[in-house]
């Protein structure tokens, strides 16, 4: 049996990959020297520094859309970074681009996300916006709290007792600008962007269907005739037109009709699911929990854990908003009755 080292790996994907992939051996080196592994690539070096994280692990216990979810099935973080590093990878290989890359920021691409999902995203920007004596409906109050800022944050600073984890630049161009508008540098950030929504679109009508929110037949008639008539033909059409458009155009992008019916599909879930009376309910709690918890830690930054205030560099609302950001929703609301709620006498 022959060992393949990781010089051999990287003569493969020179072989086998489209010259328009990223390859290890090109990469731009990390910030910090060190020695080359014998069996992975640098990518597949990234890949498992952020699978090892307590970051990465502690996805596992935040929350996707649904805040009070009762049942085994409904996705969590981890579920939808799992679901999006699929999907990913899928499109990537049948591209001829970089798996491992496209992986790596995959995985990493949620580590700064909040509790209770973007609810807990747009509690803590809120915070900020108070404590900076900013109006927090004001235009840009959003844009103080991020959380793909905070990953690139989480990958740079605080994990590895605040040295980081000395990721390559690009899985941390890829995290970084996995959302919005922004648009990574290499295909396979880009590919990983497209794959986010993707997967978030489709496990969000799949969990609301499971909480009795919305039937199949209440999704437009126009995304099942563009997109396919369940979850996993949507999945499918989206993700083989994607491949097939992006190899016509040297570039990751959709056919115009099928990304409109899947943005169709997004706007319909903000409009029957994201804002519907059972979510809101949850999202004002949540967001009284955040608001409560980071105040109170603001005017105890001394409880602040010191892995967080250590690598402040003196900002106190930094070293909060590290800690506050980093709970799962569980130990947010531990917390929270501890801290607020009095024990019942013992008798």
């Amino acid at each position: 049996m022959r060992v393949i080292f990781r010089e051999d790996q990287e003569r493969r994907e020179h072989e086998a990959l489209s010259e328009d992939a990223s390859f290890p051996d090109e990469s731009e080196g990390r910030d910090r020297s060190t020695e080359p592994d014998r069996l992975r690539t640098d990518y597949q070096r990234d890949r498992d520094k952020i699978l090892h994280t307590k970051s990465f692990r502690r996805l596992s216990h935040k929350t996707q859309v649904f805040l009070a979810a009762e049942g085994d099935h409904f996705r969590t973080r981890l579920t939808h970074t799992l679901e999006v590093a699929q999907i990913a990878r899928t499109i990537a290989r049948a591209l001829g681009l970089n798996e491992d890359l496209t992986e790596a920021i995959s995985l990493g691409h949620d580590l700064g996300h909040t509790p209770f999902g973007h609810t807990g995203e747009s509690a803590l920007a809120g915070c900020l916006a108070r404590h900076k004596g900013i109006d927090p409906a004001s235009p840009g109050a959003e844009a103080l709290y991020r959380h793909n800022e905070q990953s690139l944050r989480v990958v740079e600073r605080i994990e590895n007792g605040g040295r980081g984890l000395n990721l390559t630049p690009e899985v941390r161009d890829g995290i970084v600008n996995h959302t919005g508008d922004l648009r990574a540098e290499t295909l396979e950030g880009r590919i990983v962007a497209v794959a986010d929504r993707i997967a978030y679109v489709n496990h969000d009508i799949d969990d609301a269907i499971r909480a009795g929110i919305l039937s199949e037949a209440d999704l437009p008639a126009s995304t099942h005739a563009v997109l396919g008539p369940d979850h996993s033909s949507r999945i499918e059409t989206l993700v083989l037109d994607m491949v097939e458009t992006s190899a016509s155009c040297d570039d990751i992008r959709m056919s115009a009709d099928v990304w409109d019916a899947m943005m169709e599909l997004r706007s319909f879930l903000f409009e029957r699911v994201y804002t519907c009376d059972a979510v809101m309910a949850e999202v004002a709690k949540a967001t009284h929990l955040i608001g409560d918890l980071f105040d109170h830690y603001v005017a105890h930054v001394n409880e602040v854990p010191a892995e967080y205030r250590d690598i402040s560099e003196g900002d106190d609302l930094r070293a909060v908003t590290d800690f506050v950001a980093g709970m799962t929703d569980r130990y947010a609301k531990n917390l929270y009755q501890r801290l607020f709620i009095p024990s019942a006498p013992h008798r």
